[in-house]
């Protein structure tokens, strides 16, 4: 997947707002945002958003631009702009007070079908025009599909996923639509051969609900914050965070290429193509060019364009070392070139689920590296699903469940910090599963979870740890894990020297160190079979003191019937390091002066600070 950079003029637009003010409604549109999360956790009932919070709440302007969120998702965040411009074109001036819309199609600005978005729009009190919408997106556990969990491996259409809603008033003027949600949601997804309607209706249909509320909350904050300051104010300073950000973005590529020294920058990896940054230093912009990137592919491993986006605006903001709320002010400075028919640009009937959370993983890795702020990280989520339920072998629907996890691992090093161990990386930000809820809710036992000693990237600074983590399924259940892709993306280049190319893979490719540093270990994924007769591969004519079980590396992409007894071993890949051992590394020259010394921040090194001042 190919890629490129030029930097373009920026337009002023800052009519010099007050200093104080701009950090107050910054805060305090993260506030609605963050109120608006708590409201939705509280309220939800499934595991999956309640306890693992994969989920994000987000404010956005009467234009759809985002204006700012809390720290949730961050592939949720950067994509659900073009899900509210999108249904701001269909629906155009008909929308009124008591409409809420639910939509989840990658068409209609989606990430992928079990991220369901639900968009309410804020009206003046006094106008009734539309001044803000709310929105949230939530990653619900089963909404059909042709296995449990609505994530499976092998799918090759959309349709095979679950339930596709372009766009449906959930709410129509303060009525609840329950029938249009089961037609939605059960019924037109049970047509397509092979495919469920979503097994836990009562489940998704709760956290729909508890997502409507979540947008009511922020609606009663920003209604509050109008009646303090008054509209045009809000407004104001809404346009004036955006415009902050721009200028934060352009004059971090600035820097960057002041640093380096050239308007060109470049790097590698495993495979074929490259992909060239180029950044004009003078005006701080840049274009990001995916010409070259192959077509779409029969797999699941296409990503909607509103991913692309998600990834790219994660990566300016992770690269900013000032604290400003995400929003659309980090893309002004950007162009990002997409070609059409392309496995960024997929068609409407392809398969998207593991685009979402694979390939926008290999984005990230990618702009990061051409940046030279990180080695690549697990550069994965794991995507772990298991359940029953949906049709049986007569096409009659059965009331069942799914489960849904993503597992962490270890996070790339970079100038200056040791990547950090067993967490979630990049573009997901989620919890892993309680073992306490997971036991008590599922039939499952959790043998071992912990961080997997060895596998690391080596080097002056090194990469974090993966994870172990061992099930047993208590009864016979449909398993499936989705972690790995055999597509490469490349990003051509035109300029001086380098490539950059992916292999969306983790389980056949090591996350790449940089500057000298060692690569991360290999993920791995271990059927541990229990012998059966029924299976033939346990001989009943032969006494054993122990059955031995089976160990079968199920690859990265699989599902797997497991029977009673039957583990599932999951080893996420370690980060890569950065920078060789001092002893190596000693009188040799820096030859990437533009590299910055990211400093810690967030919330973990201001606790680590003010314990410090003790």
């Amino acid at each position: 997947m190919p890629g490129t950079v030029d930097l373009s003029s920026s337009k002023g637009t800052s009519n010099g707002p007050d200093p104080i003010l701009l950090t107050l409604f910054a805060n305090r549109f993260m506030s609605v945002a963050e109120a608006m999360g708590r409201s939705l956790q509280q309220t939800s009932i499934s595991t999956n958003i309640k306890e693992r919070l994969d989920f994000s709440c987000a404010l956005f302007a009467p234009d759809g631009d985002l204006v700012a969120n809390a720290p949730f998702i961050p592939i949720h965040l950067g994509s659900m702009s073009f899900a509210v411009k999108y249904q701001m074109k269909l629906h155009e001036n008909t929308l009124k007070e008591g409409d809420v819309l639910m939509t989840n199609s990658p068409h209609a600005g989606g990430s992928h079908l079990p991220d369901i978005t639900i968009i309410t729009p804020v009206f003046d009190s006094n106008t009734k025009e539309i001044i803000f919408f709310t929105a949230s997106r939530g990653h619900h556990a089963d909404i059909g599909g042709i296995l449990p969990g609505s994530m499976p491996p092998t799918s090759v259409s959309i349709f095979e996923e679950g339930a596709e809603i372009e766009s449906f008033k959930i709410v129509d003027g303060g009525v609840f639509d329950h029938d249009g949600l089961v037609e939605y949601m059960v019924d037109k997804p049970s047509r397509y051969p092979g495919s469920s309607g979503c097994r836990n209706i009562r489940d998704v249909e709760s956290d729909l609900k508890a997502q409507i509320a979540a947008n009511h909350k922020g609606i009663q904050l920003i209604h509050a914050i109008v009646e303090d300051y008054g509209l045009a104010t809000v407004q104001e300073y809404m346009y004036h965070i955006r415009a902050n950000a721009e200028m934060s973005v352009r004059n971090l590529l600035r820097d960057v290429a002041k640093r380096a020294g050239t308007n060109v920058l470049s790097a590698v990896d495993y495979l074929d193509d490259g992909s060239p940054v180029e950044i004009n230093e003078t005006e701080g912009s840049a274009v990001l060019d995916f010409e070259g990137t192959g077509y779409e592919v029969r797999g699941n491993l296409n990503a909607p364009i509103s991913v692309v986006h998600s990834a790219v605006i994660y990566c300016m903001r992770a690269m900013l070392d000032i604290d400003i709320p995400l929003n659309a002010g980090c893309l002004v400075p950007l162009e990002i070139k997409i070609p059409q028919k392309s496995l960024l640009s997929p068609s409407r009937t392809a398969a998207v689920c593991g685009g979402n959370v694979l390939t926008s993983q290999r984005i990230v890795d990618v702009v990061l590296k051409a940046f030279h702020a990180a080695a690549a990280s697990q550069g994965c989520t794991n995507n772990l699903t298991f359940g029953a339920g949906g049709k049986d072998k007569d096409g009659k629907a059965v009331a069942g469940w799914g489960y849904y996890e993503t597992i962490a691992g270890g996070s790339g090093a970079g100038p200056g910090w040791h990547g950090t161990d067993g967490v979630h990386t990049h573009i997901t930000n989620t919890r892993i599963g309680d073992v306490e809820i997971l036991e008590r809710r599922y039939p499952v036992m959790l043998h071992q979870f912990g961080l997997r000693h060895g596998s690391a990237g080596l080097g002056k600074w090194h990469g974090g740890e993966g994870v172990i983590r061992d099930i047993e399924f208590l009864e016979p259940m449909q398993v499936s894990i989705l972690s790995e892709a055999s597509i490469s993306i490349s990003i051509p280049r035109h300029a001086w020297g380098g490539k950059v190319i992916w292999l969306i893979d983790r389980r056949t490719r090591q996350p790449y160190g940089m500057a000298g540093g060692g690569p991360g270990a290999l993920g791995r994924n271990t059927w541990v079979k229990q012998r059966r007769t029924e299976d033939r591969d346990l001989d009943p004519h032969v006494r054993y003191s122990t059955i031995p079980t089976r160990e079968i590396n199920i690859g990265g992409k699989a599902t797997v019937y497991m029977g009673k007894g039957d583990r599932l071993v999951i080893e996420t890949p370690g980060g890569g390091a950065w920078g060789v051992d001092e002893d190596a590394v000693h009188g040799e020259k820096d030859d990437a002066p533009h590299i910055k010394i990211w400093e810690p921040r967030g919330s973990v090194a201001e606790r680590a600070a003010a314990q410090a001042g003790f």
